[in-house]
């Protein structure tokens, strides 16, 4: 099995003015970004090729904003600079 890349928990997960969890998971495993429920279901996942992700310029300092698949994601998490970092060094590590 693949060693997990990135893995946070406790983070809302808003699309559009809708909250789809408050307490969601974001997952960077294979290759692959998961935005994922509190209970583990699927919300959304794309490749990371395929993902944009990126801070917004007047947001809150702990918002990113993630488009996967053509949807627009709010992600509210405490280390918001931490997940991208993590989405650009997992884009690079990858053949």
């Amino acid at each position: 099995m693949a060693e997990l890349e990135f893995n946070m928990t406790g983070v809302r997960i808003e699309r559009w003015l809708r909250s789809l969890t408050r307490a969601g998971q974001v997952v960077i495993r294979d290759g692959r970004l998961a935005l994922l429920t509190s209970y583990g279901t699927e919300i959304d996942s794309a490749p990371l090729q395929a993902v944009q992700a990126h801070k917004p310029l007047f947001a809150a300092r702990d918002r990113a904003m993630a488009r996967l698949n053509g949807h627009r994601y709010s992600l509210t998490l405490g280390a918001p600079d931490r997940f991208l970092d993590a989405v650009q060094a997992a884009r690079t590590h990858r053949p």
